[in-house]
């Protein structure tokens, strides 16, 4: 077999990985499953040509407006997050109802980073995602795009 009818898979390594983009994604009037799918989706690196399983191919996301983000049907009311002190009979419970009012910004965080992988790559995953609960963000001289989801 001829050597030039071989074709090689594209494989990125780490000098690949290191532009990554800054996007900025309006929380507002979006549905919270859906938008977390998208923007984990954006932090792997997914939505590239390039994309490497084994390396951090992913960009930045800042999400504003995270007080806004609609859920559907009764998960107001209904839904809970659980968390462990550590302690025995240290479990806790909070609904999101609660979390949205004091930190609307720890529901998104909590959806996107269930549907990272569970690796220490997604680990550095999470840490490329910033969210505000407002209109403001700190992330001016990094020049992001506006992603439309």
């Amino acid at each position: 077999m001829n050597s030039k009818m071989i074709q090689k898979s594209y494989m990125a390594n780490q000098e690949d990985s290191r532009n990554k983009k800054w996007f900025i994604i309006d929380a507002e009037g979006k549905t919270l499953g859906r938008l977390a799918g998208q923007i984990a989706k954006v932090l792997q690196g997914k939505h590239k040509p390039t994309y490497t399983p084994h390396i951090d191919m992913g960009d930045f996301v800042v999400v504003i407006n995270a007080e806004k983000v609609v859920l559907t049907g009764r998960k107001m009311e209904q839904k809970t997050y659980f968390r462990h002190t550590g302690y025995p009979g240290g479990g806790r419970t909070s609904h999101i109802k609660d979390v949205m009012e004091k930190h609307p910004e720890r529901v998104i965080e909590h959806a996107v980073k269930g549907m990272l992988p569970k690796t220490i790559l997604g680990k550095k995953m999470i840490k490329k995602l910033k969210v505000y609960a407002g209109e403001k963000h700190p992330h001016d001289a990094q020049k992001p795009e506006n992603l439309e989801l």
